[in-house]
């Protein structure tokens, strides 16, 4: 298989699957976790692909599956406690992100750590056969709390401050072989460690088994179709119209969101020089021109029959509005990747059109609890 295909194949599951995590949110998002961690592995070891450019790309697409994930919890977290928790997590990690694109300080990370996807995870994996709405405010608290500071923040530390690499760390300093061994080798010189997987394994049977009698009986058949598990028996507010007012909460969150995300590809884009205020100007200027003009044709009475159709109406618009922002960067003293600016709008777009169908058509689903 050429190092093109093999490319074409890991980028189209990492711009695929995160599609799938508003309907299939567990396993999407632990997919898109995994790949997220073996993509580069996958490129070093079957490909010969000069991998310095695509740091870039790996960022942005990082930031590009979580936004789908917060978007999902419009669309399927009728808790409003559990939703305003996973909003709180999600903002301030972005932040944080946006912050370290600016400054370059690694601590930043530490300091906002990445606690919204394992939340999100937690919360999910709930649902495969409990209704999360039986979750208590408490409860809900103390699982963001503790996967906070004793998952995220060692975590973090290790990836951010410490900056060890996982395999180097196990191979080397743990089972004593040279980083560029297989694991095959490296295990069968380490015996113990086989015993030391038997002995954990055995011991999380037990305490499965100790902890099941206080474990409530599930409320369905194990099951990761989210829509399946909705909870559509209660009443429920109507839908949000297909406008919404340019000075309003909903705008605001969508200008907020979507200037981040652009703000954080743009600071990444590989061969680019671009300021973070000369990314903050155009980004917001076309914002607000895509927030007037599908306001204005929604008061028209246009709809979008399908979200396809909605994508390719506004990647129209914005890969428009990108080649004039790239030919007025080509009369400056700045330089851009022009290729990758027209793939970061795509995202975008992708992400703009999400968050307009998930909040026009199901942000009145909440469950008041």
């Amino acid at each position: 298989m050429s190092d093109e295909v093999i490319f074409l194949i890991v980028v189209a599951l990492r711009l695929g699957i995160p599609l799938l995590i508003p309907r299939f949110a567990l396993p999407a998002i632990v997919a898109s976790l995994v790949i997220d961690a073996a993509d580069q592995t996958i490129f070093q070891n079957n490909t010969d692909l000069n991998l310095d450019s695509y740091q870039s790309y790996d960022k942005a697409l990082d930031v590009y599956y979580l936004t789908i994930a917060y978007l999902s919890t419009v669309r399927n977290w009728q808790s409003p406690f559990a939703f305003r928790t996973a909003q709180a997590l999600w903002y301030y990690r972005l932040a944080g992100v946006l912050l370290f694109e600016i400054t370059g300080v690694r601590a930043l990370l530490l300091i906002f750590p990445n606690t919204f996807e394992y939340f999100f995870i937690a919360y999910e994996a709930v649902r495969t056969k409990w209704n999360p709405l039986r979750m208590s405010h408490r409860q809900i608290i103390k699982l963001a709390a503790i996967i906070w500071i004793f998952i995220k923040l060692p975590q973090e530390w290790w990836i951010h401050i410490a900056q060890l690499d996982f395999t180097d760390f196990m191979k080397d300093d743990i089972f004593g072989v040279p980083v560029d061994a297989s694991w095959g080798t490296a295990i069968s010189e380490n015996l113990w460690f086989v015993g030391l997987v038997v002995v954990v394994v055995v011991g999380a049977g037990l305490a499965l088994r100790l902890l099941k009698p206080r474990i409530p009986e599930p409320d369905w058949p194990f099951g990761v179709d989210v829509d399946a598990h909705l909870d559509h028996s209660v009443i429920i507010p109507p839908p949000q119209p297909d406008w919404q007012p340019v000075l309003s909460w909903y705008m605001f969150e969508k200008v907020a969101l979507v200037a981040a995300v652009s703000t954080i590809f743009a600071l990444v884009l590989p061969d680019s020089d671009l300021s973070f205020l000369s990314v903050v100007a155009p980004v917001a200027f076309i914002i607000v021109v895509n927030a007037f003009a599908s306001t204005w044709l929604a008061r028209q009475g246009h709809t979008w029959n399908t979200t396809f159709t909605e994508f390719c109406a506004m990647a129209a618009v914005n890969v428009v509005s990108a080649l004039v922002f790239i030919a007025l960067v080509r009369q400056s003293d700045s330089t851009v990747n022009e290729a990758a600016a027209v793939f970061f709008v795509l995202l975008l777009t992708l992400i703009v059109t999400i968050f307009d169908r998930f909040h026009r058509s199901e942000a009145g689903e909440k469950v008041v609890v």
